[in-house]
């Protein structure tokens, strides 16, 4: 992977979905912190460009993240995103000042010079701009490449050095000519050619596990989710029946899943496949659990307690795969960032585990990625293209205490749903959608008879990345006739609502 460019994280809320953009262009992106790596390990690592991303309000707060002027000195194009192009001023001693009133936020027109990264683009345009500071006068080297009504320094360039800001954001879809100014910077000032494809990296790394697990036994966590699947076909073109896939059914899956688990990689791809029925030993350890983390916790630690029995009946077993991506990666406390879930895949996990190592394929793409990687290995499609599943299972779809009552009404209302979205054609317009069981209680009225029943929520979103979404919109009339089913088919349900809330602020899924 000799084409790589750094995104250097200055803890902006935005930072994941740059290297989403950047790596759009075939061009591979890894984000570091800023105070995980120095100028010389960066001038080491053969990165053709730096990306600067958004941080803090002000460069001139008191925890905001600074970094050494020198990288500017390193002789790699660098590409400042809003706190990123005040922090390249800052370094190079320009004047920056508080925005006050006049701060703009949301659409506005930019105005641009045909120079550098907006040579032969229009020159006016529509850029998503968030500054509550703005460079007043920039350093000597630099000259103002673009403007807006409030602010005198949207863009900037010192173009002998390719040294690059920009205040407003290119990576959001707000940005009218936001992807072709990410492409400019990528192959006209850094250089780049595309080399990041998912043929060449299941190539790659098909060939990396072929060689490093040679005769060595390897467990596969699989769930039958997206991620888990292409990590198991992935991992057994690289060394055939040395993989052995554990299938842990755990009593918090789909409606049929462990059925139609068992056929495709059992029966289709003809795998080395242990199926281990652990409904019971589930919900005995979640029994009266309710807080969300302690759930997710629960269920990481004995899922590697099972991998670990099942790996000793077989022998020595030298690694363990698992299905995890780069946004499970994130929200498990990347960096600066929060955790906002401890137990995707990376997160929950005993301390001690009974494995050489740990082997996560996966762990650098984004869902779509991953999909393209699927069909790249000849997964079935309607199996790349399933709806993605967390690795708790219903577990953090059921809020409150699990009981297998509540395990049923959650898979007979989740069935319900997935049902009519497909008979509305509705699978590929939304990214993700599911049905959550909530712990309140409502009154309902069937019949003649007054009823107290469960409250499901509908949960639906669109995105492209995972990492922000919006709530789908969803006809009327399909919610109409989900709604009707789900109170009419599934006892003990009285109330069904759709849940209208984005991602930020909110996640995806609800615990």
């Amino acid at each position: 992977m000799a084409e790589k460019i750094l995104v250097l994280d200055f803890g902006g809320q935005y930072n994941q979905l740059i290297a989403r953009r950047v790596r759009e262009q075939r061009v591979y992106a890894e984000i570091i912190r800023y105070d995980r790596i120095t100028p010389g390990e960066i001038r080491a690592a053969g990165y053709r460009g730096i990306i600067f991303t958004g941080g803090p309000n002000s460069v001139y707060e008191e925890e905001s993240p600074h970094y050494s002027p020198e990288i500017l000195q390193l002789g790699i194009p660098v590409l400042g995103i809003c706190y990123g192009c005040q922090l390249m001023a800052w370094m190079e001693e320009g004047e920056i000042r508080s925005a006050g009133e006049v701060s703009e936020y949301g659409k506005v027109l930019l105005h641009t010079e045909n120079s550098g990264i907006f040579r032969g683009l229009k020159t006016d345009s529509i850029c998503w701009m968030s500054h509550t500071d703005y460079i007043s006068r920039t350093p000597e080297s630099f000259r103002v490449i673009g403007t807006t009504e409030h602010c005198p320094c949207a863009a900037m360039a010192d173009e002998k050095r390719r040294l690059y800001g920009v205040q407003f954001h290119p990576e959001v879809t707000h940005t009218e000519l936001g992807k072709e100014i990410i492409r400019r910077f990528l192959y006209e000032i850094c250089g780049c050619t595309g080399e990041w494809t998912m043929a060449s990296f299941a190539r790659t790394t098909v060939e990396k596990y072929r060689k490093e697990l040679a005769g060595k036994k390897v467990l596969c966590a699989l769930s039958g989710g997206v991620d888990s699947s292409v990590a198991a076909v992935l991992m057994h073109q690289a060394i055939g029946d040395d993989l052995i896939c554990v299938f842990v059914d755990h009593g918090l899956l789909r409606k049929h899943e462990a059925e139609n688990v068992e056929k495709t990689f059992r029966g289709h791809y003809k795998m080395n496949l242990i199926c281990v029925d652990a409904k019971q030993r589930f919900l005995k350890a979640l029994e009266n659990v309710t807080e969300p983390e302690r759930k997710r916790k629960i269920i990481g630690e004995e899922f590697i307690r099972v991998f670990e029995e099942e790996g000793r009946k077989i022998g020595k077993v030298h690694a363990l795969v698992q299905g995890t991506i780069y946004p499970d990666v994130i929200e498990s406390g990347l960096g600066d960032a929060a955790t906002i879930k401890s137990h995707h895949n990376v997160g929950g996990l005993p301390d001690v585990i009974d494995f050489d190592e740990i082997i996560e394929p996966l762990r650098n793409l984004f869902k779509d990625e991953v999909r393209a990687v699927g069909e790249e290995l000849g997964i079935p499609h309607e199996m790349v293209w399933r709806q993605p599943f967390p690795g708790p299972g219903l577990a953090v779809r059921i809020l409150g205490g699990i009981t297998e009552e509540k395990i049923r009404l959650t898979q007979d209302a989740d069935a319900i749903f997935r049902e009519e979205a497909a008979k509305a054609g509705l699978e590929k317009e939304i990214s993700q959608y599911f049905a959550v069981l909530t712990d309140t209680r409502t009154v309902g009225v069937m019949g003649d008879a007054r009823t107290y029943g469960y409250t499901v929520a509908l949960r639906a979103v669109t995105t492209d990345d995972f990492m922000t979404a919006d709530w789908a919109r969803i006809p009327f009339e399909v919610l109409e006739k989900v709604s009707s089913r789900i109170t009419n088919e599934v006892k003990n349900v009285s109330r069904v609502v759709y849940d209208i809330t984005s991602k930020p602020p909110a996640t995806v899924e609800w615990e």
